[in-house]
């Protein structure tokens, strides 16, 4: 049996990367609680996951940078796989 990829040092560099960034939720526009780290982390709906524009079931790299985003972990749960439009992310994250 093959080891998890999202266990490897690759994926967490990209995890770390990502959140370095703290950049709002690319689902929902809101702002993510980044200062939640562990245990609290695993559990709490605003803390930070790293999400994938094109779902890894659909084909999306797992590692590529480009296809990585911010999203609260409600959000990432709450979108599943489904990339198919019914409701779009925010993309910008300008506050007017």
């Amino acid at each position: 049996m093959a080891a998890n990829p999202r266990n490897g040092r690759p994926y967490r560099r990209l995890c770390a990367q990502q959140r370095a960034l703290l950049l709002p939720c690319w689902w929902c526009g809101g702002p993510i609680r980044y200062d939640l780290t562990g245990r609290t982390a695993q559990r709490h709906r605003d803390a930070f996951t790293l999400d994938h524009a094109l779902p890894l079931s659909k084909g999306g790299d797992l590692l590529d940078p480009a296809n990585a985003r911010s999203a609260h972990r409600r959000c990432n749960s709450a979108r599943g796989n489904r990339n198919d439009g019914a409701r779009q992310p925010v993309r910008s994250s300008r506050r007017w």
